[in-house]
């Protein structure tokens, strides 16, 4: 019956949001515990992948910045931490467009990338909370999340040596 079937959909969402939020628990549990392969990472190319992997709307443009570097670093972590940020604001707007700017600054000791974009924002009293595990901004039956994805950022970053900020 119609209802049967809309029961069974509500289901098969609650599983694979499940499935997704055990995954992202486990993706967190092994931050730290288990080694990366360190190698020179082309931060533009990387940003190029991540970019055709997460696959925006048509009308949705990723703007990467000039001066990309060559890094020493944990290719994937790093992948993980561009394709959170970036997948964020491709996900989080009630349009189908929408811009997306990468940018990076040579601090000296570091590199301090940005990812901006002309989303709805997050208001200033939950910029904390959004790398808090399990927290989420809307309703997951609006919008589907685990919840994990900043924390996981936040974690990689932090254990890298690095901070992460909200603006």
């Amino acid at each position: 019956t119609p209802d049967t079937r809309k029961q069974m959909d509500l289901l098969r969402g609650r599983v694979r949001r499940m499935e997704a939020l055990i995954e992202g628990i486990l993706e967190y549990s092994r931050v730290g515990r288990t080694s990366v392969d360190v190698m020179e990472v082309d931060v533009d190319a990387l940003l190029a992948e991540t970019v055709e992997t997460l696959a925006p709307p048509e009308r949705f443009v990723v703007e990467i910045g000039p001066g990309m570097p060559l890094l020493n670093a944990a290719r994937v972590r790093l992948s993980q931490v561009f394709a959170n940020l970036i997948g964020n604001a491709i996900k989080y707007r009630e349009r189908d467009d929408g811009h997306v700017w990468v940018s990076v600054k040579d601090e000296g000791d570091f590199y301090r990338f940005s990812i901006t974009d002309d989303g709805p924002g997050i208001p200033e009293a939950f910029h904390g909370k959004v790398f808090q595990i399990f927290q989420t901004l809307q309703a997951r039956d609006t919008l589907e999340s685990t919840g994990v994805g900043l924390t996981l950022v936040k974690k990689i970053v932090e254990e890298q040596g690095g901070t992460i900020e909200l603006e």
